[in-house]
């Protein structure tokens, strides 16, 4: 539950830390005082849109503080651990903090955390219902949104159905596809036939793009090498007028062996000299090989360049590499299989849609059948409300309308059909509910689905708007037996309302030094009298006044200690 809540330069507060009780917590005040910017600054904390325009003036940010116990709340405990968060003692601090430059910062546990994570933890903590979301009952898909809150074995039905969904989504999907396809089968054939014999005629080997770039680049410059290789020739060989090398090392081997017939010991010279001259004379012989053989390297140049630019071709109509050229050709077979077999597969197809459709219509009709008998446990148990809510010949059921199609959430259409009168024929909720009618289911609604779902904190923004006299007591017992299970907090311009309070506070507005602020304080009993005398009679303070704002609390006090039994 909501334990404290601190809130610092917002709007028309300067400061204010106010404590909350267990129970039924009530805020009054004159018009304008600044009620609902409490209300206002909790939704900002608990994630809400955050506007920097209500930094107070000569602020440069405003801070929002909530404080809430969540010892035993099992769901606020797993997202903590999941965030990797925790709660010392049982106590959760959630920070809010909003510039003037619109800069907003949130903290858990002085932990700062994105603002959705606020926004996680509030769905977890705090059940805010305003005037406006008395509307909520009247927008589509309401109803069904209740009758699911309401009956919690209505979520496995409806997943099965939207697995149903998605299933017969996707062969639809597929079969327009093929369908589509068939329509220019003809041309497709062609397509592909001339894309396969063109990538089948190249007969590509992977990797020999990189042999032929190599080869290229070898033979481009094949000039070069030959004039480089005919000098190295021309240098062993000699040429007319000049010696060779192989010329002066036989010069120099006759030499050598002259003188071993007189010195053995140069014996070993001359035949490595001998050595020498076969070696050289090998590469001379390899040289000659070679410039009488590369006439036709043009040619292979050439033949090279052409393959290399058909194989760029084809990369870039088909992929970026040879793999990708290749792996295209496979896809186009099978495309191609598939295409020559078509009406096949669309009939296959076809009746496989038939029978996703038949799964998903079983579904809906599954679904519908346990949204109705919800709906009928829901109104036999909201309707002993209405009447308590001085409605006593309300009459409610939930009428379902059959849709054409299947949607993502049924085929179900539900509209509230409601008759606040005796005699009064039952209408759709939103062509006949005044606003204080509406309020009052709102708040039957919110009594009946406590039990079926929850949050420890319900808040109620001037829930009471367009009731009084009697139907403001019963409205008020109905949210003072809501506070025996929840806590609650109630905004309330009636007497009948905060007189219910086990924690009543009142706000007001001081001016000092030309500056507006609120203020909010915690009423005592001789607090409470004076403020339901102002709530009841304005400014006529009365001694009857007086003596009817008590009676109105040991009212209270009776009913509440009823509700305790």
């Amino acid at each position: 539950m909501l334990t404290f809540l601190e809130v610092q330069q917002f709007a028309l507060i300067d400061k204010v830390r106010i404590g909350f009780a267990p129970g039924f917590n009530v805020f009054t005040g004159e018009t304008g005082a600044g009620k609902s910017i409490l209300i206002d600054a909790l939704g900002i904390v608990l994630g809400g849109r955050a506007p920097s325009d209500a930094v107070r003036t000569g602020a440069d940010a405003y801070q929002i503080q909530a404080v809430f116990d969540v010892t035993g709340n099992h769901s606020v405990e797993a997202l903590l651990s999941e965030l990797g968060l925790s709660a010392e003692d049982g106590t959760l601090f959630l920070r809010r903090r909003v510039s003037a430059q619109g800069k907003s910062q949130a903290f858990v546990n002085d932990t700062q955390v994105p603002v959705k994570t606020l926004a996680r933890l509030g769905a977890l903590l705090v059940d805010i219902h305003g005037q406006h979301e008395n509307q909520t009952l009247l927008r589509p898909g309401a109803v069904l949104a209740i009758l699911h809150h309401y009956d919690p074995e209505l979520a496995p039905t409806l997943k099965a159905y939207q697995e149903a969904f998605d299933a017969a989504q996707k062969g639809r999907e597929t079969l327009s596809y093929w369908e589509g396809k068939n329509e220019h089968r003809e041309e497709e054939l062609a397509r592909l036939e001339d894309e396969l014999k063109e990538i089948d005629a190249a007969q590509i080997k992977l990797g020999e793009d990189d042999e032929l770039r190599e080869t290229v680049r070898r033979l481009s410059n094949q000039d070069k090498v030959r004039g480089d290789l005919s000098r190295a020739h021309e240098l062993l060989s000699g040429v007319e007028g000049t010696q060779g090398v192989l010329d002066a090392l036989t010069d120099a081997k006759t030499a050598l062996s002259s003188a071993a017939v007189y010195d053995p010991s140069v014996e070993d010279l001359a035949q490595t000299l001998d050595s020498s001259w076969e070696t050289l004379e090998d590469v001379r012989q390899t040289l000659s090989d070679r410039l009488s053989g590369d006439e036709d390297y043009r040619e292979t140049l050439e033949e090279a360049q052409t393959r290399l630019d058909l194989l760029y071709h084809l990369k870039k109509k088909y992929g970026g590499s040879l793999e990708e050229i290749l792996s295209y050709a496979d896809r186009g077979r099978k495309d191609y299989e598939k295409l020559q077999s078509l009406q096949d597969e669309i009939d296959r197809l076809i009746k496989l849609q038939k029978k996703l459709d038949g799964v998903l219509q079983e579904k809906a009709d599954e679904l519908t059948k346990k949204r109705t008998t919800a709906a009928e446990r829901f109104c036999a148990d909201i309707l002993p409300h209405l009447h308590d809510l001085a409605m006593p010949h309300a009459a409610l059921s939930i009428c379902f309308t059959k849709l054409d199609h299947c949607g993502k959430n049924g085929q179900d259409e539900a509209t509230f059909l409601f008759s606040a009168n005796a005699g009064m024929k039952p209408a759709p909720l939103i062509k006949i509910a005044s606003g204080g009618e509406l309020s009052r289911f709102a708040l039957a609604a919110k009594t009946v689905l406590l039990r079926k779902f929850g949050v420890p904190t319900m808040i109620f923004d001037e829930i009471d708007t367009g009731v009084g006299g009697v139907t403001a007591q019963k409205m008020a017992e109905k949210m003072a037996l809501i506070a025996k299970q929840r806590q609650v907090l109630c905004i309330t311009h009636l007497a009948q309302i905060a007189c219910f309070a086990d924690q009543h506070l009142y706000i007001a507005k001081n001016s000092d030094q030309g500056m507006t602020a609120s203020e909010v304080t915690i009423l005592s009993r001789a607090g409470r009298i004076e403020e339901i005398m102002r709530m009841t009679s304005g400014t006529q303070q009365t001694e009857s006044a007086r003596e009817n704002a008590k009676e109105l609390l040991a009212m209270a006090e009776k009913e509440k200690q009823h509700f305790g039994n």
